[in-house]
């Protein structure tokens, strides 16, 4: 056994009543009240306490009650010599007890400090206490050779054994605080990771159908402003609605997700194909996991977004195809010769960058480009803030490819 093994003392948890069951409790509570009595009943029974000292077993037992209490406050405080004083004063009373020819009772004095040093004290001053009053009890000749050592070795091994059973109890109620702890810590994630998905889903939501439904009524506001053109108001206003239109199903499909009660993503994508957007499906379809769904929604409405804003009119294909441990989400544009509309500068140029960071974050990938570069898995002519656009005239085509584990 190391040294430091033998002045170690025994953890504070062991040392108190921490973890113990009430009925263990209350056993140990009788178990020192019979020991109190055998005391008092020894010291009578010796028949050498007479007129005023028969005073003298409770008063002394009393004194023993009080220095075990100060024993157990300084070992809790892992201080060893004021924990030594309380058995000095333990054994002085067993003195008295054996002077006044109480020889029963100074031995089952003795034998209680070498209990109480065994289970609170640091093994190697314990078994030092348990030498010297095995030598005291030798010397006074209380009893035969074979019946002291036997008794102080039984109080040895139980002493002992006491201790390594408060050490065994302690550690299983620090483990249990520690696997509580770490419940509460992951917990604590798990609600964070929840608000981080949830103001996600709000913002991927609404900054689309916002953002867009403000570009086109602030262009009805300035052309009635500057000049009363009918159509072209109620174009804006109509392609206002048709967002708000959107953003309506974004928000039910958002609310949707958090309860844990996704439509199919194919219902979500006929939703989206209309005024020019096609749909095309393959593959045998399957419910896809919360995350990888939300994922190809949401790149799904980027996409479809974003050609509407950069190529106005352009025919724009969704094509979800389910493979083996995977879904690839393609969305192409016909692109245009004419400049993107208004709408082209009411994003922040994050979206696609958001998008691929979500792919990542699930082990998937996502790339978005002119379509030739894509093909080509060549991201050349990408946007270097990940909007994946590129805003010039005449550029022909533009896909964005998902794929993610499901």
């Amino acid at each position: 056994m190391s040294i430091g093994a033998m002045t170690g003392w025994p953890s504070k948890e062991a040392l108190t009543r921490v973890g113990v069951p009430p009925v263990r409790t209350a056993l140990d509570v009788l178990l020192w009240a019979a020991l109190a009595c055998w005391i008092v009943m020894s010291a009578y029974a010796a028949k050498v306490f007479h007129g005023w000292g028969v005073a003298l077993p409770p008063l002394g037992l009393l004194c023993f009650g009080g220095a075990a209490l100060l024993f157990h406050r300084w070992t809790v405080a892992r201080r060893l010599l004021p924990s030594l004083a309380p058995l000095l004063v333990i054994a002085l009373l067993g003195g008295g007890a054996y002077g006044a020819g109480a020889e029963g009772t100074a031995v089952l004095l003795w034998v209680l400090i070498a209990f109480l040093a065994l289970r609170g004290l640091p093994p190697a001053p314990a078994f030092g206490v348990w030498a010297v009053l095995l030598a005291i009890i030798l010397l006074a000749e209380v009893g035969s050779l074979l019946d002291t050592v036997v008794t102080m070795g039984a109080v040895l091994l139980g002493g002992y054994t006491l201790r390594l059973d408060g050490q065994a109890r302690a550690a299983g109620f620090l483990l249990l605080a520690q696997e509580r702890a770490a419940r509460a810590a992951e917990a604590e994630s798990a609600a964070l990771a929840e608000r981080a998905r949830i103001a996600r889903e709000i913002h991927d939501v609404l900054a689309h159908s916002l953002s867009a439904q403000l570009v086109h009524l602030e262009a009805a506001r300035l052309q009635i402003e500057g000049g009363y053109d009918r159509e072209q108001v109620l174009r804006r206003v109509v392609e206002a609605r048709g967002m708000a239109r959107l953003g309506l199903v974004e928000t039910r499909q958002a609310l949707a997700a958090l309860r844990g009660g996704l439509a199919p993503v194919e219902d979500y994508l006929r939703e989206l194909a209309v005024d020019g957007v096609r749909a095309e499906f393959a593959g045998e379809p399957r419910l896809l996991a919360a995350d990888a769904s939300q994922a190809v929604r949401r790149v799904a409405q980027e996409a479809v977004t974003n050609a509407r804003k950069h190529a106005p009119g352009a025919a724009v294909t969704m094509r979800l195809e389910y493979g083996e441990g995977a879904v690839t989400l393609e969305i192409r544009d016909e692109g245009t010769e004419e400049p993107g509309s208004e709408l082209g500068a009411s994003g922040s140029g994050y979206g696609l960058l958001g998008m691929r960071e979500r792919a990542e974050l699930l082990g998937g990938s996502l790339e978005a480009g002119p379509t030739a570069s894509v093909e080509e898995d060549a991201g050349a002519d990408k946007d270097p803030y990940g909007s994946g656009r590129c805003d010039r005239p005449g550029t022909k085509g533009f896909t964005v490819r998902l794929r993610v584990p499901a």
